[in-house]
């Protein structure tokens, strides 16, 4: 094995092995038929109508205008999703008419000075707006919220906290519970994913990414490439929590590793960077999701998801199975023997896939719009959530939801 792992190094320091995926890409996309990649290119424009609430500029704008930053960190799907909307074909302006129902709030816009989102108003916020709606339209009461989708793009969507211990302890705000959630946030069998959930990608900046696109032919002479945390030692010096230890196992058993450039440093040629590796590590952090995983599908480096039990995004029209490596958090001591044994051949072909501007496209959130981009997914995921089922709407004086249920601070006005 030791003998392997020399050789593949000698060729990465040569840039053989880069040189040979480049050389023997052919064709040099490819696309998956059938489902997966039919549904990608799905148009929902004519199949739902979508009615966005006129709500007072306190819940969104002035936030915004508060704290521009909120435009460019990862959480800004909630911004840009309210502006692709108000000028969308979807958009009815009659409320009669519509499928869906969507209330523009921005619930992450709330930063400390280092940029990260605060969480603890956003329930007070969210039940405001709710309240709001409830006693000025009559859609909110025929289906509490059954028809409505709101995008909460916190670490633990709508359980509204970053820690994941306190985010289960608070659970689902109440109020949210019929509504479809569109989050970042996607583990299977937890309590701040609601089955119906759209888990879609977090926000990365398209514009940046497009400029920093280096030749397609450049070899590929990085097998293995991470950048970031692998202890947070201000809420987790030890590593045995952050990440569930998956990162703090990474640097332990592979830094001094030849085959694995990673470090803590961000480097200006970062995006360069990933574009020059075969594959890229996209680790779970404090939530099981980051803007790793829409670097790496843009970038074509195949992402190695390294999350138990994570929900991705689109991943009814993506094939994450096709195009990236998933390996358990148990797995991460043997992550170099599971890389260097995958068939060239399967190499190829995840770079094929990844190479399908479709792909790119479905994870990205551009200004203006194009088709098929992570907008279209979303609405496409509504789209096939139609026609709702008759038992959403309620029967007259019938009450499903406890507006006083949760936590006495949520209970506060806002």
């Amino acid at each position: 094995m030791m003998l392997r792992l020399w050789v593949f190094a000698l060729l990465l320091v040569h840039g053989f092995v880069g040189g040979i995926v480049d050389a023997e890409r052919k064709p040099r996309t490819e696309r998956i038929s059938g489902s997966a990649g039919d549904v990608l290119e799905d148009n929902p424009v004519g199949r739902l109508k979508v009615y966005v609430y006129d709500l007072p500029s306190k819940y969104n704008k002035k936030l915004l205008q508060k704290d521009p930053r909120c435009l460019a960190h990862m959480f800004a799907a909630e911004i840009f999703m309210h502006r692709f909307l108000l000028s969308s074909p979807v958009r009815t302006l009659n409320p009669e008419e519509a499928d869906w129902f969507y209330t523009p709030i921005y619930p992450t816009c709330d930063l400390t000075p280092m940029g990260l989102p605060l969480p603890f108003k956003s329930p007070r916020v969210m039940r405001s707006a709710i309240q709001l709606i409830s006693a000025n339209w009559p859609y909110w009461n025929r289906t509490e919220g059954a028809d409505h989708f709101f995008v909460v793009p916190h670490d633990f969507g709508a359980c509204f906290h970053y820690l994941e211990e306190k985010a289960i302890e608070r659970g689902i705000l109440p109020l949210l519970q019929r509504a479809t959630l569109v989050q970042t946030f996607g583990q299977r069998n937890h309590v701040c994913l609601n089955e119906g959930s759209i888990t879609i990608p977090p926000y990365a900046p398209p514009q940046k990414m497009q400029a920093r696109q280096i030749p397609s032919d450049t070899p590929r002479s990085i097998f293995v490439y991470f950048r970031g945390l692998f202890y947070d030692v201000n809420n987790d010096p030890e590593g045995g929590y952050y990440a569930r230890g998956a990162r703090a196992a990474v640097w332990e058993n592979f830094k001094n590793n030849p085959l694995f450039d990673i470090s803590t440093e961000h480097p200006t040629t970062y995006y360069e960077d990933m574009q020059r590796a075969i594959f890229c590590l996209c680790p779970l952090g404090w939530a099981p999701w980051s803007p790793r995983l829409v670097e790496a599908v843009v970038f074509g480096c195949i992402p190695v998801i390294i999350a138990d039990d994570i929900v991705l995004p689109f991943a009814d029209a993506i094939p994450w199975e096709e195009i990236g490596v998933f390996v358990a958090e148990e797995d991460v001591p043997n992550l170099d023997t599971i890389l260097t044994s995958i068939p060239t051949e399967v190499i190829l072909r995840k770079q094929r896939l990844l190479a399908n501007p479709s792909m790119k496209r479905a994870m990205l959130f551009p200004q203006p719009a194009q088709p098929g981009d992570a907008f279209h997914q979303i609405l496409n995921g509504l789209a096939r959530k139609l026609p709702h089922d008759k038992s959403v709407y309620l029967k007259p004086g019938e009450k499903i939801l406890n507006w006083t249920a949760g936590p006495v601070g949520d209970l506060k006005p806002w």
